[in-house]
C-alpha cells in the first residue's frame, strides 16, 4: 500500500502543475499511459494472490477513476476556455458566397470496402457483432484465462454493466464476432469480421478506437498451406503487386496454435514505401490455426473440424498503401487532409458486384 500512498501524493502534486492541455496530457501519460505508474501497478495485479489482488485492485480503481475524473473535468474546462477565446476574437463574414464542393470517401471506409471486395471474391461472407461485448466472448471463449497477461496488455475499457451475469467490455478485437458466429451456426464457416475496436492507448501509432478485420475458416481440411495461400492472394490484390514478398514468423496468440506474425517485403524510395520489393520487412498481420480449446468453447468437435484465423488493422493497411504517416490524422476531422487523402465517390460497383464507391 506504500506504493499507493506515494502515487496519491504524486497525483496531488501533478494536479497543481496542470496549467493547460499540454501539461494535462503529460499528467495523463505519467499515470495512465502505456508505461504510466497506475498502468504498471495494474499489470502487477496478476502476480498477487486472490485476496491481495482484490483489495489492491479496488484501491487502484478508485485512484484511476479520480485521475480520469480530474482529466475529464480539466479537459472540458480548457476546451470551454479555448472556445470562449475564439468566439471573442474571431468573426465570420456572412456576406461570403456559399460554395458547394464534392465530398470525399474517408481512407478507412475506402480500405474496408477494398478488403471486403477482395475477400468476398474469395467466397468469404461478412459478419458483424456488437462493440460492447461480454468479457467471456472477448477473452474466455478465445482461450484467454482470467489472469492471462493478454487482458492487461490489451488495456481494456471495462463497461459498468453486465450481460447474463458476465462483465461487459468495449471489444479489444473483432474476434468475438467469430465466437458469436460459431455459436449461432454450424460449420463450415468462411467469414470476415470488419469493425471498430477499442484499447486504452494513444500515440503516433495507436488510438483508443481503431478498426480491424479478422478472418475465420472452419472446415474439415483447411491447413496452414491454405492460410498462406489466402493471405498471399489478399496482399497481392490489396497492394496491387504481382510479386508480394511475404514471410511467416513463429508467434503466440491464446486463440491459435501454431501462431505466426506475417511480414511483407518493402523498400524505400525517398520517403515512399514500395511494397513487394527490396530486402526490408514490415510486420503487417497475425494469424494461425484455430486453437482446439476455442472450438470446444463453441461446441465444435476439434477432432472433426479445424481451420485458420487472421487479423489485420485497417488503419495500418491504409497507412502503408496510401502513404499516411501519422495514425491520429485519421480522426482529426481536417477537411484539408480528407481532400488530399480522400477518394471521389464513383457510381460503379466494386469487383465483388455489390459495393458502390
Amino acid at each position: 500500500m506504500s506504493n499507493l500512498n506515494s502515487i496519491n501524493k504524486n497525483i496531488e502534486l501533478e494536479k497543481k502543475s496542470v496549467k493547460d492541455s499540454e501539461t494535462l496530457e503529460k499528467m495523463r501519460l505519467k499515470f495512465l499511459g502505456k508505461k504510466g505508474e497506475i498502468t504498471l501497478l495494474m499489470k502487477d495485479l496478476g502476480k498477487m494472490d486472490p485476496e491481495e489482488r482484490k483489495a489492491k485492485a479496488e484501491e487502484l480503481n478508485k485512484i484511476k477513476d479520480s485521475v480520469n475524473n480530474f482529466i475529464n473535468s480539466k479537459s472540458d474546462e480548457f476546451e470551454d476556455e479555448l472556445m470562449s477565446n475564439q468566439l471573442a476574437s474571431e468573426k465570420q463574414d456572412l456576406t461570403l458566397d456559399s460554395k458547394i464542393s464534392d465530398g470525399r470517401i474517408h481512407p478507412i471506409t475506402q480500405v474496408i470496402d477494398e478488403v471486403i471486395a477482395i475477400f468476398t471474391d474469395l467466397d468469404f461472407c461478412v459478419a458483424e457483432g456488437p462493440e460492447v461485448e461480454t468479457d467471456y466472448n472477448n477473452f474466455t471463449a478465445l482461450n484467454t484465462s482470467e489472469n492471462h497477461p493478454a487482458r492487461q496488455m490489451h488495456d481494456t475499457f471495462y463497461v459498468n454493466s453486465e450481460t447474463d451475469g458476465m462483465l461487459n467490455v468495449l471489444r479489444t478485437h473483432t474476434s468475438p464476432v467469430q465466437i458469436r458466429s460459431m455459436l449461432e451456426g454450424k460449420p463450415p464457416f468462411r467469414l470476415i469480421a470488419p469493425g471498430k475496436t477499442y484499447r486504452c492507448d494513444n500515440d503516433q501509432t495507436h488510438t483508443p478506437m481503431f478498426h480491424q478485420v479478422e478472418g475465420l475458416v472452419i472446415d474439415k481440411t483447411s491447413n496452414m498451406g491454405h492460410l498462406k495461400g489466402c493471405l498471399e492472394t489478399f496482399l497481392k490484390e490489396f497492394f496491387e503487386t504481382d510479386t508480394p514478398k511475404m514471410r511467416f514468423r513463429p508467434s503466440h496468440f491464446p486463440f491459435t496454435e501454431p501462431s505466426a506474425e506475417v511480414d511483407i517485403g518493402y523498400r524505400k524510395d525517398g520517403n515512399q514505401i514500395i511494397i513487394g520489393e527490396g530486402d526490408s520487412w514490415l510486420e503487417i498481420l497475425g494469424c494461425g490455426m484455430v486453437h482446439p480449446n476455442v472450438l470446444k468453447n463453441v461446441n465444435i468437435d476439434p477432432d472433426e473440424y479445424q481451420g485458420y484465423a487472421f487479423g489485420v488493422g485497417i488503419e495500418r493497411l491504409a497507412m502503408l498503401k496510401y502513404g499516411i504517416s501519422d495514425l491520429r490524422t485519421f480522426y482529426d476531422n481536417d477537411l484539408r487532409w480528407l481532400k488530399h487523402f480522400g477518394f471521389i465517390p464513383l457510381d460503379i460497383p466494386s469487383i465483388s458486384g455489390g459495393l458502390s464507391r
